[in-house]
Order: structure tokens, then sequence, then C-alpha cells
């Protein structure tokens, strides 16, 4: 059995235990090409931890050796000719978390009014992120939640929300004017048409990905003095 089928065999294990294990298993499969090239049917340290190396920034390596070193531990409990990497091999990072700032309604309500003005002008799109970015500040929605929502998660009883952190479907409560304001984009969104059943569309039709959501989130928290530029607090 190859590493490659080891892999395999592992992201399929950690998926059907309810994980996405996206970049983890991207992370994985590249280790697999560099072990099959250098150290052949058995995890080697020296050679996780050299491939470990090769990424861009110290964090990036621990997290590199940290995913790969996981998987060592799995590949040893079944054969110990499997080697594991010391934990800290490549130095201890500790990351310091930043402070949480908490918006208020004004700073929310700043944000969204600033969506308005964002490119194409008289498209769908800068009403998509002001009513995107209503929608998780009044009911907590992560970004990956909000991008997946579908037409019909739309119900008498709230938002079901079907693509959660760990795969698992819960019902939202709506607020009447959180329903209302939906209520008000639905009149627009319906209007522009588009075969895509996604709740929130952009002008090219598709909806907008967890990452051009924080993006742009991000670009309108500098715009309105909410955030410093980048590498500022």
């Amino acid at each position: 059995m190859t590493m490659r089928d080891h892999v395999e065999r592992y992201v399929t294990l950690r998926r059907h235990l309810g994980y996405k294990f996206v970049r983890s298993g991207r992370l994985l499969q590249s280790y697999a090409n560099h072990a099959m090239a250098h150290c052949g049917r058995f995890s080697k340290a020296a050679d996780m931890i050299e491939w470990a190396s090769k990424a861009s920034s110290p964090t990036a390596m621990c997290r590199r050796l940290n995913t790969v070193r996981r998987f060592a531990v799995w590949l040893h409990a079944e054969d110990d000719r499997h080697e594991i990497p010391a934990r800290d091999a490549l130095g201890r990072q500790t990351r310091q978390r930043p402070l949480p700032h908490l918006l208020t309604d004004s700073d929310v309500r700043r944000l969204m009014e600033a969506a308005l003005s964002l490119p194409p002008a008289g498209s769908i799109t800068p009403l998509t992120y002001h009513y995107a970015i209503g929608l998780m500040a009044a009911t907590g929605l992560r970004r990956s939640e909000t991008s997946a929502l579908r037409l019909t998660d739309l119900t008498p009883d709230g938002l079901i929300v079907n693509q959660t952190k760990f795969g698992k479907r819960r019902l939202v409560a709506l607020h009447e004017s959180a329903r209302h304001a939906l209520g008000q984009y639905l009149a627009v969104r319906t209007r522009a048409g588009g075969c895509d059943d996604h709740l929130f569309v952009l002008s090219n039709g598709r909806p907008p990905s967890p990452a051009s959501l924080t993006r742009v989130f991000i670009q309108l928290a500098r715009q309105t003095g909410l955030r410093g530029g980048p590498g500022e607090p």
C-alpha cells in the first residue's frame, strides 16, 4: 500500500467522522507526493520535518507538522514501522489570539450602508453583501453557512442551516425585522432571475464564497474606519 493509499484512507475516515477536512486533506496529499518520491512505503520523521519546513512561514511550518504528525500517529498505531516526528521539531509556535472587537448596532449599520456602494453599481451584488452582513449580525450564522443558504432553507419557522461546521442541521429563528429585511432582498432577488437556487447571489449569478464574504467585510471595515490598514491592529 502506497502513502497515497494511506492518506486516502485517513482522509475518508476523518470525513466519515464529520470533519470537512479540506485544507488538511490537501496538505496530506502534498505530503504523500513528497513521501512517494523520498521515503517509500513508511513515514519517516526526518522526511516529514523536511516536507513541513518547505512552508512559507514558521506558523505554516508548524501547522504542516501538526497535520502530518497526527497522520503519523494513526499510521504508527497500525504498523510501528511508521515513525512519528517530535511534536516541537520545528519549534513551539504560540499564536497570541487578538482581543475581540464587539461591533455595536451602529457599527453594523455603517458596514451595511457601505456595502451598498460596492461595484458593480446597479447590480444585485451590493444588496447581497448588505443583507448577508445584516443576516449574520442578526443570527450569528458563520460565513460558510450564509453563503450555502438555499432559497428553500427560508421557512415559516425560520432558517434551516444544512452546511454547519460539523455537518448537522439546525433551525435558526428569525426576528420579524430580519424576516422583513429578507423579504425586501428576495423581491430584488426574484427580479434578478438566474437559475442558481442559493439565497444570496452576486451579479455573475453565483453565490458569494466564504472567502469573499471575509474579504469584503475587511474592505468595508477599513473603509468605515472600524479596522486599520494592512499590518495595523
